[in-house]
């Protein structure tokens, strides 16, 4: 087996330091038979149970939306955990858990845009958009990893967590306001979040692949 070089993890988002001295004290109070897949399994499944949430917030939205936020409180925990508990016990399976949570990630997100597109809450088109959009982004910060040993796990103040909060502040005003009144006409308050969430992601998309093209166009051109 050829060593694997683990990439530099790139955290810049407001809450990551007080969310990494929180995991840290979380994962050395956990019990021992307690492990990292445990903790994947509870994320996932945290994560499809908030996009089923939010299709059940079309039937009863107030029930619905209290449910997305504990099922995201859920997946934070498990999502954000399991490297975590893996590191604190020195138990790390770098590529194994790489790859896991990364497809965990990329399926989960397809069940909670997929609930949001049917939630009554979004435009369906606008939530196919976003979810897009992120695997795209997604792609690019794989490719990064592999090609030049960065990965970006925030943009800026946000990543993970911060969307998570965001989302779940928006749940709480959609519940009394899902509409949105510009220039004298309604949009759905998700449609109007979501498009500027989708504008950022394809800006921060072309902006780091131009840049990463260009430093590894220069890191390997000898003519």
């Amino acid at each position: 087996m050829t060593e694997f070089k683990q990439a530099d993890r790139q955290q810049t988002s407001v809450l990551a330091a007080a969310e990494k001295r929180a995991l840290i004290a979380i994962a050395n109070s956990l019990p021992l038979w307690v492990n990292s897949d445990h903790l994947s399994a509870l994320g996932f499944l945290g994560m499809v149970a908030a996009g089923l949430s939010y299709w059940y917030a079309s039937i009863d939205r107030l029930t619905g939306l209290s449910l997305v936020a504990v099922f995201l409180v859920i997946n934070w925990f498990g999502d954000s955990l399991d490297g975590t508990l893996a590191r604190v016990r020195n138990q790390q399976r770098p590529r194994y858990g790489f790859y896991l949570d990364h497809v965990l990630d990329s399926i989960g997100s397809a069940f909670l845009l997929g609930g949001l597109g049917f939630s009554g809450l979004m435009n369906p088109a606008v939530a196919a958009a976003l979810l897009i959009a992120y695997l795209l982004l997604s792609i690019e910060v794989f490719l990064a990893t592999y090609a030049i040993g960065k990965f970006q796990m925030s943009f800026g103040l946000f990543g993970p967590t911060e969307l998570r909060v965001l989302l779940i502040i928006g749940n709480t005003v959609a519940y009394f306001r899902p509409d949105v009144n510009i220039f004298g006409r309604y949009y759905k308050l998700f449609d109007v979040g979501c498009l500027c969430g989708i504008i950022g992601m394809v800006g921060i998309l072309l902006w780091s692949a131009a840049r990463h093209t260009i430093q590894l166009y220069r890191e390997e051109t000898r003519w």
